[in-house]
């Protein structure tokens, strides 16, 4: 089993069983497991981010009407399909956050977006998975507040990998 598919096992178990899962008991019920696209290589990059300087505090709006404090870090540019890109990723205190919508939004993932948290490399680079990407937990219950995804993280390219849309 690739490193990928424990992942998304464990993640099935976790949903399906435990009391922080963001299903509700009757979600629970009748759960099977989360949808997804096929493991993508061609979108698992090393990218160069542009760092912003200064590194502007940004407020996004949650789907609770709730706000949550970001700094905007920097920015990084790849291509999808021969399509050019570009998103943003964000900083807070618990570490880096990319929140994006696609192409695909409202047909085969979730309308509002898409999580992943990149990870930081040498030289100023950083590790995106898109494979990882998943659904915010308000996605499956409206009782969480989630980040809405900034309008210059709405690209229109379709990122066919990670999560699909909860049914």
């Amino acid at each position: 089993m690739s490193e990928l598919l424990a992942f998304r096992k464990d993640k099935d178990e976790f949903f399906g069983q435990h009391t922080q899962s963001p299903l509700t008991p009757e979600q629970k019920h009748t759960f099977q497991g989360l949808n997804y696209f096929p493991e993508n290589e061609a979108l698992v990059l090393e990218v160069e981010v542009e760092e912003f300087n200064p590194k502007d505090s940004i407020e996004m709006q949650t789907t609770t009407g709730d706000t949550q404090t970001y700094k905007r870090y920097g920015r990084f540019r790849f291509q999808v399909d021969g399509k050019d890109a570009e998103l943003t990723i964000y900083q807070s205190p618990d570490g880096f956050f990319l929140p994006f919508v696609d192409s695909l939004a409202g047909q085969d993932t979730y309308p509002a977006g898409r999580y992943l948290e990149p990870e930081p490399q040498p030289g100023g680079r950083f590790l995106v998975d898109f494979n990882l990407a998943y659904n915010p937990s308000c996605a499956y219950n409206e009782m969480w507040s989630c980040p809405i995804t900034p309008f210059e993280n709405r690209i229109k390219v379709p990122i066919r990998a990670g999560e699909k849309l909860f049914h």
